[in-house]
């Protein structure tokens, strides 16, 4: 009988396959074409075991790669000050707005975002901005999967931060075919590292008729749909006089609001609105850290009580999913001002990986370890002192975990995080690139006030 052989085997580490299973200490995960192959005890690898490379990781723990199902990468160009502007920064002159965004800016700053998400241990993201045909295939080429979307609107995003809301049929068919274009070159891909979901911006900036032929373009192509609701009083108002109705109601009415969309924040709405939207199986894109930065929260509890399936994600201006994942577990006891067994560190890691995983349409992919998933997978090292000791690792990873002590990132058997450096790329040159786009940048919206 000949010995399993594997494309790589990572030893000695503690593993929690999935989010609601027991730690296995001193296990290993053999990965080969990909996928892993076997998950489990180290004593209890085929005999005679090989590997083309191996891995001894002892006092790391590894977990399932992390699902960032919404972000926008390039928006780092405003860390650091957007954080302290409540929702002003995209109607504000004077502060870098995407129109003004060049070619070779978005490839540098959509790079730095997503070697930030990947250094803290997202092996997926669900990106969307400018440039796209040009920033995803620029941030897939660092390792992590990237499933990304231009902005589709017909809002003249000109002119809103200046108060004028003009919406234009040519804009709105030019920002859906560069979409589907997208979608033809980079969705559906055998190995899965690239993809689309139809990125309608938000319910203010897509008109009611358009909002229509995004559903239409979503049910005729089976892409799925993310967009954001309900993220502002001033998106509520403005449906309210447009429209006579609340952002889930006018998503409902559109034949968006269902178990194919993504709807990020959910934060300003009606006990109507929660029970549509977990009558309808809304994938919750739920920000935790960055809504609390503005001063708001979204009632996750009641959302996922009524039957949302929540997911976690970053937004803009940091892209620590570690981080995160606390954040959601604080959030979520404030709002009932208790510790109880149904929100704990365990739901948190499930809505960041499997149920990261679902809102993507990949859960029979990834989102877990086990045998026949992509080998997707992140190692963070517990041998530091607000790590030790770690008498419940999954409990001590949420609770003072940080994004920096990952230390691997596997994506689909590669290794492309080792030791906390990417693989594949320069990371100082992505820093310099980066950060020299986003000072050109504010120069340029400075002048333009």
């Amino acid at each position: 009988m000949t010995a399993e052989a594997f494309d790589l085997l990572i030893e000695g580490i503690t593993l929690v396959p999935d989010a609601f299973a027991a730690p296995i200490e001193d296990a290993a995960l053999g990965i080969t074409g990909g996928r892993f192959a076997f998950v489990g005890r180290a004593a209890d690898l085929p005999l005679g075991a090989t590997a083309t490379r191996r891995l001894r990781l002892a006092g790391h723990l590894v977990v399932p790669g992390l699902v960032n199902v919404h972000t926008h990468t390039i928006l780092s160009m405003v860390r650091g000050v957007a954080e302290d502007m409540g929702f002003a920064p995209a109607y504000t002159p004077g502060v870098p707005q995407g129109h003004m965004v060049r070619e070779d800016e978005a490839v540098a700053l959509a790079r730095l975002g997503a070697l930030e998400a990947m250094l803290a241990g997202s092996t997926l993201i669900n990106d969307t901005y400018v440039h796209t045909d040009l920033t995803l295939p620029a941030m897939a080429d660092l390792g992590l999967r990237v499933y990304s979307c231009n902005r589709i609107h017909d809002v003249d995003f000109s002119g809103v931060s200046r108060g004028r809301w003009t919406h234009e049929r040519g804009i709105g068919e030019q920002t859906l075919n560069q979409a589907l274009g997208l979608a033809q070159r980079f969705h559906g891909k055998p190995d899965a590292r690239t993809g689309v979901q139809l990125a309608a911006h938000a319910p203010d900036t897509c008109s009611t008729p358009f909002l229509r032929d995004v559903a239409q373009a979503a049910q005729r192509t089976g892409l799925r749909v993310q967009t954001h609701v309900s993220q502002s009083k001033v998106e509520v108002a403005r449906i309210r006089e447009r429209d006579g109705c609340t952002p889930p109601e006018l998503l409902e009415s559109v034949g968006l609001l269902n178990d194919r969309l993504v709807a990020a924040h959910c934060i300003h709405l009606t006990d109507s609105d929660i029970a549509r939207i977990g009558a309808a199986g809304v994938h919750v894109a739920h920000i935790p850290k960055g809504n609390a930065t503005g001063g708001t929260i979204a009632p996750t509890r009641r959302l996922v009580e009524a039957g949302a399936r929540l997911t976690l994600a970053t937004d803009n201006m940091h892209a620590d999913m570690v981080e995160v994942l606390r954040w959601a577990l604080c959030m979520g006891r404030v709002q009932t001002g208790a510790v109880e067994d149904g929100w704990q560190p365990e739901h948190m890691l499930h809505a960041a990986t499997a149920g990261g995983a679902a809102a993507m349409g990949m859960e029979a992919e990834i989102g877990r370890i086990a045998p026949g998933f992509r080998a997707d997978c992140v190692a963070l090292d517990l041998r530091r002192p607000h790590l030790v000791p770690h008498n419940d690792p999954l409990g001590t990873m949420v609770h003072t975990g940080m994004g920096r002590d990952v230390s691997h990132v596997v994506v689909e058997g590669e290794v492309v995080v080792e030791d906390g450096r990417p693989t594949r790329c320069d990371m100082e040159e992505v820093m310099r690139a980066g950060g020299d786009a986003a000072a050109a940048l504010w120069a340029r919206a400075r002048a333009s006030i």
